[in-house]
């Protein structure tokens, strides 16, 4: 569904909050009493978002199905309803957690405010050994209305897809959540990360200011890019701390897609000639 701009309100400011807590797998008590205690240390009576790491509640690193199922939890777990009490009155939190639902597992993310959760959302998009324990979500990104704006929430991989942040900003959404688990991978001397450079076009593209909350360290051997990092409306990066928390204040202004007197991002879209062209035709035929 694309956004109607019912004109440009005015900007408000956003206090994003990266966090990347010390998550122990297989801990999931300690992971939530961590992750409540990260979020108690930047509770303020002010609008802010503040995103958890991809599968926060467990870790990633899983060796089964059947080890995934012990961590998991299901949405109406009380744990994680209890993160509410620890968040300021106009706070959002974004926390990946390992979902059991059923027989079902799903690698999702709740959204928090202080009146609980709010809504969750599945990973549409499965990296690697990740289809052998979770089920493919069906929804491409959620967008969700809250008292600090309209939060678009994708997952990890969800991000390496245009079409999914555009999707997210054309349905409204103010700013992305995007909680990840990036394994490091090999790049050139003084190059971001792959994922942060594909971050940094997607938020430039749509004017989707965005807050990534990765791992750091490492876990059964799997090495962490420690991105998180804040990105702003213009693809800058704003904020990072090499692995560690980080955060900073956003301007937002909702609808506001405009690029100078002459363009804007939605309003010169031409979605009529997106198809994949016809490699016969040519400019000026027939």
């Amino acid at each position: 569904m694309e956004h109607t701009d019912q004109g440009d309100p005015a900007s408000r400011r956003v206090h994003a909050v990266a966090l990347s807590p010390h998550i122990q797998f297989g801990d999931v008590d300690g992971n939530l009493a961590r992750l409540s205690d990260a979020l108690a240390e930047v509770s303020d009576d002010t609008d802010q978002l503040i995103v958890a790491p991809e599968l926060a509640t467990s870790g990633y690193v899983f060796a089964d199905r059947a080890e995934a199922r012990d961590l998991g939890m299901s949405r109406d777990d009380p744990r994680l309803a209890s993160l509410s009490r620890v968040i300021g009155p106009r706070t959002v939190a974004v926390v990946g957690f390992c979902e059991r639902h059923g027989d079902d597992l799903f690698n999702s993310a709740v959204v928090v405010t202080r009146e609980g959760i709010q809504a969750v959302y599945a990973k549409s998009h499965l990296w690697s050994a990740e289809s052998t324990i979770f089920r493919p979500g069906t929804s491409a990104g959620i967008v969700v209305d809250t008292e600090i704006g309209r939060v678009g929430v994708a997952i990890c991989y969800d991000n390496e897809f245009p079409e999914v942040p555009r999707g997210l900003a054309l349905a409204g959404a103010d700013i992305l959540a995007l909680p990840v688990c990036w394994p490091l991978v090999p790049r050139p001397d003084g190059e971001r990360a792959p994922e942060i450079v594909q971050a940094m076009a997607a938020a430039r593209s749509s004017r989707l200011p965005t807050v990534i909350a990765d791992r750091h360290g490492s876990e059964r051997d799997v090495v962490w890019t420690g991105g998180t990092a804040v990105i702003d409306g213009d693809g800058w990066v704003v904020a990072e701390a090499g692995g560690a928390s980080t955060e900073t204040v956003l301007d937002i202004t909702p609808g506001h897609k405009a690029l100078g007197p002459w363009n804007d991002l939605f309003g010169d879209r031409r979605p009529d000639i997106y198809a994949s062209p016809d490699p016969h035709t040519r400019e000026g035929s027939s």
